[in-house]
């Protein structure tokens, strides 16, 4: 007999479901969200029961990797794919939900979805904490901007991060009650400043020492932060069979709706992590705007955006980077320049 077990996985509880191959409710229960109480249930049930699905979440790490240990054969789902299939459901309960996942994994119709390793979201939870810690460091440096505009003192439209602490202090230094309102804001966001410094030496630190993050800094435009918020996103390389399919994947390519006559290709998709996507658009932006030496991309990136526009030329660009990261790193191949500059560049 083949099993189908489908878990609805919630913060403190998960809801699971055994079917067998006709589609039949053998068992169901709701344990607490622990890897051995699941580990004990599922065994409890029976010895031949391999393999579990569930779709992708906040635990999908945490589970996956308990669930092997217990030699048992994990499917993660995609997230999009089950919700829209569960929609068709009269009644969303746990219950219903952990039902419609064990089906789903019966009937074949599912994708898969990487689970990357440790190492990868380690390097991660660097990553998002160098960026809360410079979006605080900015709202801060909003919040000053505004107060101190209503006494018309106004700041300079950019002032570097560094120098931000001694241009400020000094506009109000003479007023005693100025001071006592804005100096406590001035000394956080002065230590939420250090603590960011620290950490960009720290993914600096980290770049540095990964010869394929190296590598990919090689291209124009590409910095510590974009190489390796690429690094740790794809985690595998050969998981994508054509480099094609990582520009798709990270939402960089447009949608499309057909049905019958009509068909209207869209934006595009922002599907998968919205910070390689961003990390890309901003490489690719640097490229066009802030890279002096030429190169055969920059080239037809501003051919592009002679024709149609800047914003849809950095999309472009940041799609064939996508590529070109990919392709870097599974052939170990550098980045090619190109032969010479066009003529119609240089004009």
């Amino acid at each position: 007999m083949t099993y189908f077990t489908g878990i609805d996985v919630s913060l403190r509880s998960v809801s699971i479901c055994v079917v067998d191959d006709r589609g039949e409710v053998c068992r169901e229960a709701k344990v607490a969200a622990h890897v051995d109480v699941i580990v004990e249930w599922l065994r409890a049930f029976s010895p031949e029961l391999k393999s579990v699905g569930f779709e992708a979440g906040a635990l999908s790490q945490y589970l996956t990797y308990g669930l092997q240990a217990a030699r048992f054969e994990v499917i993660c789902l995609e997230a999009r794919q089950v919700k829209n299939t569960l929609d068709a459901m009269r009644n969303k309960t746990d219950r219903n939900d952990a039902r419609g996942i064990a089906q789903i994994l019966r009937t074949g119709w599912y994708s898969r979805v990487h689970i990357k390793s440790l190492h990868s979201h380690r390097v991660r939870a660097l990553l998002a904490s160098r960026k809360a810690i410079l979006a605080k460091c900015v709202d801060l440096e909003n919040e000053l901007r505004g107060l101190l505009r209503v006494f018309g003192i106004r700041l300079a439209p950019r002032v570097g991060h560094g120098s931000f602490d001694a241009q400020v202090r000094q506009t109000f230094a003479d007023d005693e009650m100025l001071s006592c309102a804005l100096v406590p804001l001035l000394d956080a966001r002065t230590v939420l400043y250090k603590t960011y410094l620290k950490l960009d030496n720290a993914v600096k630190a980290l770049t540095k020492a990964d010869p394929l993050c190296v590598r990919l800094m090689s291209i124009p435009g590409v910095g510590p932060v974009t190489a390796l918020t690429f690094k740790s996103a794809v985690d595998d390389p050969a998981r994508f069979k054509s480099s094609r399919n990582v520009a798709a994947h990270f939402g960089l390519t447009p949608k499309r709706y057909q049905s019958g006559e009509m068909d209207n290709p869209g934006h595009i998709s922002r599907a998968g992590d919205a910070d390689v996507r961003s990390a890309l658009y901003v490489a690719a932006h640097s490229l066009l705007t802030r890279n002096a030496q030429w190169s055969s991309l920059k080239a037809w990136g501003m051919r592009l955006a002679k024709t149609r526009g800047h914003r849809r030329a950095v999309i472009a660009v940041a799609r064939k980077l996508a590529v070109i990261l990919h392709r870097m790193w599974v052939d170990g191949t550098e980045f090619r320049w190109g032969s010479q500059e066009p003529v119609a560049v240089k004009a």
